[in-house]
């Protein structure tokens, strides 16, 4: 096991790529401010070094809000947000055996969208594509759905105005005003819902209102198994 130092202390650190992306502003984007000690801890648990943008944004902040707070992409400490070891519940104390089950959650977005990094056993969790690839578990189709990339290829797409073509066919007018009330462990719940056809073909006419994410998440997985679709396993603890 890597101790801190070798995973935070590195040439070519990546935090400069994520900060110059930030600041073209492509994608409007907060940095949440990190807690040093928490950082450091849930760095030590990842074991990989800040060379990679997962590395970087987990030591260098408490999150990231993207686009309005419509994605929220995990960082080291948590607060109003929670981190990422909150979110993918890593032990108290740091664990060399310990991984994430299936992968690890690494954003959601205001609707219960949830974006995974694969583990090395992703597909006996049911999860498509390879191990360290970025999937998506879809709100509007209540399925995984795989995105072309790792990590870092995924981060910057976003922040360089992926996401607003990523999400184009979802936003109403009013989403924005509608997510900045929301707190940032509170999600939008839909009806009717997203995944079903009267949702879907007109999401400006559902009826919207602010939930705990946490419970939207388990909404999602729960309508999954009754539709007959497969178990979409953890989706993070918010």
């Amino acid at each position: 096991m890597r101790d801190i130092a070798e995973l935070a202390d590195v040439d070519e650190p990546g935090w400069p790529v994520v900060a110059e992306a930030i600041a073209a502003g492509l994608t409007e984007c907060v940095v949440l401010p990190p807690e040093s000690r928490q950082c450091r801890a849930t760095l030590l648990q990842l074991q990989v070094t800040v060379r990679s943008l997962l590395g970087a944004v987990t030591l260098n902040s408490g999150g990231l809000l993207l686009h309005h707070g419509w994605l929220r992409v995990y960082g080291g400490s948590g607060g109003a947000l929670p981190s990422l070891a909150e979110v993918n519940g890593f032990p108290a104390v740091v664990d060399p055996a310990w991984a994430p089950r299936a992968g690890l959650i690494l954003a959601h977005d205001v609707l219960g969208g949830a974006f995974a990094l694969n583990g090395v056993d992703c597909a006996q969790h049911g999860r498509p594509g390879e191990p360290g690839q970025v999937v998506y578990f879809a709100p509007d189709s209540l399925e995984w759905e795989t995105f072309d990339g790792g990590h870092g290829a995924w981060l910057m797409w976003m922040l360089d105005g992926g996401l607003e073509k990523y999400y184009a066919t979802v936003f109403w007018p009013s989403w924005q005003t509608e997510v900045e009330r929301l707190g940032l462990r509170d999600g939008i719940t839909m009806y009717p819902p997203l995944w079903s056809k009267e949702g879907a073909d007109d999401i400006a006419g559902t009826t919207r209102s602010a939930v705990p994410l946490g419970g939207q998440l388990s909404f999602h997985a729960e309508s999954a198994r009754q539709l007959g679709l497969a178990d979409p396993g953890p989706l993070g603890e918010v």
